[in-house]
């Protein structure tokens, strides 16, 4: 999977436009990075790439960047 493409599905996650982030992007900057944004990740990992992963795992990541990498562990 392309980095563009794991950009849009944290964008439609956040419900943001893809050009809104960053590998750069701090998380806890954004108001749209919210607990039903990090419970719709997880979702999204499970239904995209079969991977289950916990909440404190995802809280623990500081960059859309390290969400990114997440998606590729």
């Amino acid at each position: 999977m392309t980095n563009e493409r794991k950009m849009e599905l944290l964008a439609e996650i956040m419900d943001l436009s893809p050009d809104a982030l960053s590998p750069d992007t701090v998380l806890e900057e954004l108001d749209e990075w919210d607990s039903i944004a990090l419970i719709s990740f997880i979702a999204m990992m499970d239904d995209e790439f079969g991977k289950v992963v916990k909440g404190m795992e995802v809280k623990e990541r500081k960059t859309v960047a390290e969400l990114m990498a997440m998606m590729e562990a």
